[in-house]
């Protein structure tokens, strides 16, 4: 605990509380969005297999969900670039 109080330290002398919100926020967007679309991948997956017959509407689904969970990441990556560069 004491080393990254150290660390945090020297990185709140030299750099604003905001760009290190920026960067964490982008961060934790990307990293969300990864997990959420690796769940819509896998859950739609388990559905193909357990009905077969219905792969077109799982897979068009599936696209329009991972395009909007896109979508908000992408949002919530310039939201932060916003608050690292303005």
């Amino acid at each position: 605990m004491l080393p990254l109080m150290i660390l945090l330290q020297g990185t709140v002398a030299t750099l604003p509380l905001g760009v290190m919100g920026a960067g964490i926020g982008a961060g934790l967007a990307v990293i969300g969005a990864g997990i959420g679309i690796g769940n819509i991948g896998g859950r739609a997956m388990e559905a193909i297999g357990r009905q077969p017959e219905a792969v077109g509407d799982i897979r068009s689904n599936m696209i329009i969900s991972a395009a909007l969970v896109e979508g908000v990441a992408f949002f919530a990556v310039v939201i932060c670039l916003l608050i690292l560069f303005v």
